[in-house]
């Protein structure tokens, strides 16, 4: 009887190799990946400078912005008497929490990749590995996938909590040694979830598995901390008496997570307290876990990657949700429903899409809290010009949120056609009907998401009618220019090759997109800033406000920019879309 090549490679995993095989070091194994970086980076060094310094150059803002908020505000907590200190520690021990959710989750789904799904694994499982050098290899290739980002973040933070304390110039091996073991229990943690998952599941259909409770998990983290209100830790007034802050301050967050023992590290060494045990407990029980994963790994990773080759059970879908797209669509021609009818199967067919719109609606629910939670009506006399200021500040920031989902929705769409596209540009089908249900099927329900969040919004600031209807005015046709602009530039600068639509508003072309709209968006701002300003000063004279020209021309001008923002950017996507080489 013969064994397949499967039984093979999975027998090659399951069992160390024979002692004669030479074993080649974990950094030989490692090597075709940052081999693999460093050829993606000479390409984009050879496609244009331009754009490696425009991404540096926005690199190196965000992490200025941020660093100078943490700056500005641990000096001024340094600055307060007895609770400073304990207020800089509570808000790291805060930070780390956030970031040890996102790190979980983010290595539940990079670990589905990196340990079964990956193109080099049908070579690496064959191969005479040991399992314990395979299972560090794709361990540290998960790690570096799903942790980078944090670490980008983390970088600025601890920068200025070492300046502000004089950290010395030990302090960086000090934060390195804190920050290491705490990027590696997550790691495991979520290495050993998608193995017992995978193992229950196919590893394709674990993938959607992974992503609702990805989302559900986010979204989990993001209500915790909302309604943790840490905004009260600046409000020491709110406490019946300072020794009630102060032991608010004293108590640790979460003693028994790494994010405490991290933050706990840091501080430690700041204050000059000499306590090794957060230090222990940290890399124990990194320890722990890592022999913890790998015996895990070394019992389940055959099963689990002979299961990853199976396919998907297919299934048929109910034809009542076809029969009602149908019915509701069936006004339009032939060419531009099945377009619609196609574009919204694809995007409720990919739970990586879909379940997005779950923690959308998470984030829509924690910025409309925090309008609500602005002190503007507790009681004490808040000026109507403050009341007015915040309802125009608050259409710009609601703009942005727009441009945001704009982009994770909007932007992707062409990129997501693939290399099929060639089959519809082959075709006698009019690309126009393409363009068309692509702009429409994303701009539709942003739209009625824009007025029905202005409108909230404005109602809970209880805004006058005329900012009423300028916010209700600007947010529709910025809607509208802001979805063709994505449209426009995700046709620009499409990402084929990408197989993740969450990467792609993270490309270049998702950059410029951003730039692009918050550029449109402050113009927009700026213009309507004359005849908010003339409302205001009418409003303090207590004399009727009534149109003047300026404010025509003004609102003209918001509508003339929008127009042509809008009608231009759709030609451009036409014109390019009509012209690209699949």
């Amino acid at each position: 009887m013969t064994s397949s090549p499967l039984d093979l490679a999975a027998g090659a995993v399951a069992s160390p190799p024979r002692p004669s095989a030479r074993q080649p070091h974990l950094w030989t194994l490692l090597t075709p990946q940052w081999r693999g970086g460093v050829a993606r980076l000479r390409k984009d060094t050879s496609v244009g400078w331009t754009r490696l310094l425009l991404l540096g150059g926005v690199g190196l803002g965000f992490w200025t912005a941020v660093f100078g908020i943490a700056y500005r505000i641990l000096g001024y907590f340094k600055g307060v008497d007895e609770i400073g200190t304990l207020l800089a520690a509570k808000m790291l021990a805060m930070t780390f929490l956030a970031f040890g959710g996102i790190l979980l989750l983010s290595n539940l789904v990079t670990a589905l990749s990196t340990f079964f799904l990956a193109k080099d694994l049908d070579m690496m499982v064959a191969a005479p590995v040991d399992w314990l050098r395979f299972y560090f290899t794709k361990l540290s290739a998960t790690l570096a996938h799903s942790s980078w980002m944090v670490i980008l973040l983390v970088i600025p933070i601890l920068t200025a909590y070492g300046i502000v304390y004089d950290g010395g110039i030990l302090f960086p091996f000090v934060a390195i040694a804190a920050f290491l073991p705490f990027l590696i229990i997550p790691t495991v943690i979520g290495s050993a979830v998608t193995l017992i998952l995978v193992n229950i599941f196919p590893a394709r259909r674990t993938k959607d598995v992974l992503s609702l409770v990805a989302v559900g998990a986010v979204a989990s983290v993001v209500l915790l901390l909302r309604f943790l209100q840490p905004e009260q830790l600046a409000r020491p007034e709110g406490f019946q008496s300072l020794l009630d802050f102060i032991v608010l301050l004293q108590t640790p967050s979460s003693s028994l997570l790494p994010s405490e023992w991290t933050s706990e590290v840091i501080m430690n060494w700041l204050t000059r307290v000499a306590d090794p045990l957060p230090l222990t407990l940290l890399w124990t029980t990194a320890g722990a876990f890592v022999v913890l994963g790998a015996a895990l790994h070394y019992r389940l990773y055959a099963d689990g990657f002979s299961k990853a080759q199976e396919g998907v059970t297919t299934y048929s879908h109910s034809q009542v949700r076809a029969k009602i797209m149908k019915l509701t669509l069936g006004w339009l021609p032939v060419t531009r429903r099945e377009f619609l009818l196609k574009d919204l199967r694809g995007f409720f067919r990919d739970a990586t899409q879909w379940s997005q719109l779950i923690l959308l609606g998470v984030l829509l629910l924690v910025y409309v809290f925090n309008i609500r939670a602005l002190p503007l009506f507790s009681g004490e006399k808040v000026p109507f010009t403050l009341v007015t200021l915040v309802v125009f500040l608050n259409q710009g920031l609601g703009g942005f949120v727009l441009a945001a989902i704009a982009a994770r929705f909007i932007f992707p769409s062409v990129s997501l056609e693939g290399r099929q596209l060639w089959l519809l540009r082959s075709s006698p089908l009019d690309l126009r009907a393409l363009l068309w249900s692509k702009y429409w099927i994303g701009t539709l329900p942003l739209l009625i998401l824009a007025v029905l969040l202005t409108w909230v919004t404005n109602r809970i600031l209880q805004a006058s009618p005329f900012m009423m209807g300028v916010s209700l005015g600007t947010t529709v046709c910025f809607t509208l220019a802001a979805a063709a602009l994505a449209l426009a530039l995700g046709t620009m600068y499409p990402q084929f090759e990408s197989e993740n639509a969450a990467q792609i508003p993270t490309s270049f072309g998702g950059l410029v997109y951003m730039m692009a709209s918050v550029g449109l968006l402050a113009l927009i701002i700026t213009i309507e800033a004359g005849p908010v300003a003339t409302f205001l000063r009418a409003q303090n004279d207590g004399i009727p406000f009534s149109p003047s020209p300026g404010l025509y021309v003004s609102l003209g001008s918001v509508l003339l920019l929008c127009t042509t923002a809008t009608v231009m950017s759709l030609h451009v996507a036409r014109r390019r879309l009509e012209a690209l080489e699949v």
